[in-house]
């Protein structure tokens, strides 16, 4: 039968449309808490190093230390979720946020903010996995891409968030290490901001439903219908029947539903292991955490450098949505694809400057006029091409490609992989970029030119998929709508 543009069969209505929005926003908005966190400490390391009086490596320690704890809470997050539900850890999350968020304003030294960071890192890890495993349950096939963008454009909002919060308060001290009128050091107040969303982030969780997939695995049918007609319509009873059908068994999901005969996981999890690390491994948090210090090292002020930061985070915002609206309508590998080879010429272009560069007598580079201007465009034509595709196209995968049964359990595996991608990176770019910073672009264009094959090669096109026909999309005997 012929469909319209958002995938809806001919006289299909978009029931519970609204509904299903207002409930994937509030979801959504673990992904502020994971965007907030990914870039407040962007404005603070300066301040740092100079008041500890640390060195690189301990710095890239401190500012990747939330990351370790992020893995952890990824990992067990499909496992939580699928004993006490989806809001329910959605709700610990902010709470265990809130406390880090003001235990790490307090820190006394790199020890103790380290070890708030791991902490506050458990919490932004489980609500990484929980939002787009939510949001594709509850959310109807012809929105899933739209609404599971939100993860992503959640997280933009926070990073972007973050910086002009932190732009305002160095603004108001005179720089990151100074005093703020209102009393304290104003990289404290940075830290301390990020309480605000996670009470914001716990009100919301007690407004939303449970999944009715979650419900259905419960054997709650009664409450899984009475979602599921609000906020999908259709066939209710067919739908029901399906989702017992995909869930295969009576016994409760668990972690160990992942492990299969290639290196010990199912196929389809090792994919979205490997999605997982490609986002990070082009190096896109680096612009985040690291993009304020990095702008100083090549010649701009302090105020310039954070006010550069926020334009990035503009540029992020503004990718995201495109993405929002490209993601049901192109589909998810064509944007990844288009997104692998921007990012690719965006980032050796980045390379070839720095490898072309005076440097000074720390191995800092010395831009000219053009090679500063060129190095900002292309800094900002690889955070759109990110923004596009990758970065939201990868949660919307995640959160949709895995069947029922496993979908909890696989993304926090993926989620946890991710994560631990991001640490590598970041822990390893402050000596990276002592050595040269085309090394260290060079080494992430090299992977967004991979990741480009790889798409090609193990990625299937989910557009217009019911959830409840991944297993057999993965088993090739169906296919997405055109």
């Amino acid at each position: 039968m012929a469909t319209d543009n958002d995938g809806l069969k001919r006289g299909e209505t978009h029931v519970g449309t609204a509904s299903a929005v207002f409930v994937s926003i509030a979801a959504a908005l673990g992904g502020f808490l994971f965007g907030y966190d990914t870039a407040v400490i962007n404005g603070t390391t300066g301040a740092l190093e100079v008041q500890w009086e640390i060195g690189s490596v301990e710095t890239g320690v401190v500012v990747s230390s939330a990351l370790l704890g992020c893995a952890v809470g990824a990992w067990f997050a499909g496992s939580l979720a699928n004993k006490l539900g989806r809001p329910r850890v959605m709700m610990i999350a902010a709470v265990v946020f809130f406390i880090t968020s003001l235990g790490s304003a307090l820190s006394t030294g790199p020890v103790d903010l380290t070890i708030w960071r791991v902490c506050g890192g458990l919490a932004i890890g489980a609500a990484s996995v929980i939002a787009p495993a939510y949001i594709a349950e509850i959310a109807p096939a012809h929105l899933r891409g739209r609404l599971g963008s939100l993860q992503q454009f959640a997280i933009v909002l926070g990073i972007f968030s973050a910086l002009l919060v932190n732009y305002a308060i160095q603004n108001a001290a005179g720089g990151a290490s100074g005093e703020v009128p209102w009393g304290g050091t104003a990289w404290r107040w940075m830290f301390a901001a990020a309480a605000v969303p996670a009470f914001v982030y716990f009100m919301c969780s007690l407004q939303i439903p449970e999944s009715p997939r979650y419900l259905v695995a419960k054997h709650e049918v009664a409450r899984a219908k009475a979602i599921l007609i609000k906020y999908v319509g259709g066939d209710v009873d067919q739908k029901i029947v399906e989702i017992q059908e995909s869930l295969h068994s009576d016994r409760p999901p668990r972690i160990s539903d992942v492990r299969g005969p290639r290196l010990g996981l199912l196929p389809i999890v090792w994919v979205g292991i490997f999605l997982s690390m490609f986002q990070q491994f082009v190096g896109i948090n680096v612009i985040f955490y690291y993009s304020t210090s990095l702008w100083q090292s090549v010649g701009f002020s302090e105020n310039d450098a954070f006010l550069t930061s926020v334009i990035n985070s503009i540029v992020n915002i503004a990718g995201t949505i495109l993405a929002i609206y490209l993601v049901d309508r192109v589909g998810r590998k064509k944007l990844l694809m288009w997104g692998s080879m921007l990012m690719f010429i965006a980032l050796g272009t980045m390379a070839v400057i720095f490898a072309t560069a005076d440097v000074d007598s720390s191995n800092n580079p010395i831009l000219g006029d053009a090679q500063g201007i060129t190095a900002l465009l292309a800094a900002n034509v690889f955070v759109f091409g990110f923004a596009f595709t990758w970065g939201p196209v990868v949660w919307v995968l995640l959160g949709e490609m895995f069947p029922n049964r496993i979908r909890a359990s696989a993304l926090g595996v993926a989620a946890a992989a991710q994560w631990i991608s991001n640490w590598l990176i970041t822990v390893t770019f402050p000596e990276l970029a002592q050595t040269g910073l085309f090394l260290a672009y060079g080494l992430y264009a090299a992977f967004a030119l991979i990741s480009f094959f790889f798409v090609g090669k193990m990625i299937k096109e989910t557009k217009g998929v019911e959830l409840e026909d991944m297993e057999k999309l993965e088993g090739g005997t169906i296919r997405a709508a055109d």
